[in-house]
């Protein structure tokens, strides 16, 4: 190739670097074009073998975007679209476990588990099995508990209130009250039955709210670094 013909095209491949065209045509490996010459002409083209075993990319960059907004004061909330909101709601209900401080007495043993229990929203249940499996929260391993109207409540430490009809809200919600139990739903008309945080969508959006005038008698103490993360506090006392 004569000299300056080889010079254009090192300045051609220098200035690609640049352009979001270099993604589709960046130099290929040595071994990548020995086998694309082996190829017969009419073969199909060579592509990368799917990776097995993982989850769709999108899933998982969601899912851990979920995670750092809940973990991460000031983190811009993740952009949550029907297809996306129960593995986000599920990401928060994991977080929330690590910046909650029940009083003495709450757990049996040091190793107790901490227990989620789950009402009304079947979906949100299997996606927190999945993320809480193998997990702890200060020592304490995570597990998830569905919970029906008329069930006892003892041995739950946060309990979500979804999907079922108001009534059954207000049975569950009530029971709760007074008992070192933190309650979350996904309600307009959440506060008003006593729910300590609820879940709100602002411009597509995913967020919380929390009430700490339900949250004082619980005894349960609130980190400064989730409330920090909160859309909006109610008044009342944190501790």
């Amino acid at each position: 190739m004569p000299a300056h013909h080889a010079r254009k095209r090192q300045f051609v491949v220098a200035n690609a670097r640049h352009s979001p065209l270099w993604l589709c045509f960046a130099p290929r490996s040595a071994a990548f074009w020995r086998a694309a010459r082996a190829r017969p002409k009419n073969s199909q083209p060579l592509r990368r073998p799917p990776r097995r075993g993982l989850a769709p990319l999108w899933l998982r960059l969601c899912l851990t975007w979920a995670l750092l907004c809940a973990a991460l004061p000031g983190a811009p909330a993740l952009a949550a679209p029907p297809m996306m909101e129960q593995q986000v709601k599920a990401a928060y209900l994991y977080k929330f476990a690590g910046f909650i401080e029940w009083p003495e007495g709450s757990f049996a043993r040091p190793d107790s588990p901490l227990v989620i229990g789950v009402a009304g929203n079947e979906a949100l249940a299997e996606q927190l099995e999945r993320l809480v499996a193998g997990h702890k929260a200060d020592g304490h391993a995570l597990v998830v508990r569905r919970v029906a109207p008329g069930q006892p409540l003892e041995g739950l430490h946060i309990l979500f209130v979804g999907g079922v009809e108001r009534a059954a809200a207000a049975e569950l919600l009530g029971a709760a009250r007074g008992k070192s139990l933190l309650t979350v739903s996904d309600s307009e008309l959440a506060h008003t039955l006593g729910t300590m945080i609820n879940f709100v969508v602002v411009e597509e959006r995913l967020r919380f709210e929390v009430a700490l005038r339900h949250v004082a008698p619980s005894r349960l103490r609130i980190s400064a670094r989730m409330l920090a993360a909160v859309r909006r506090v109610q008044p009342g006392d944190a501790s």
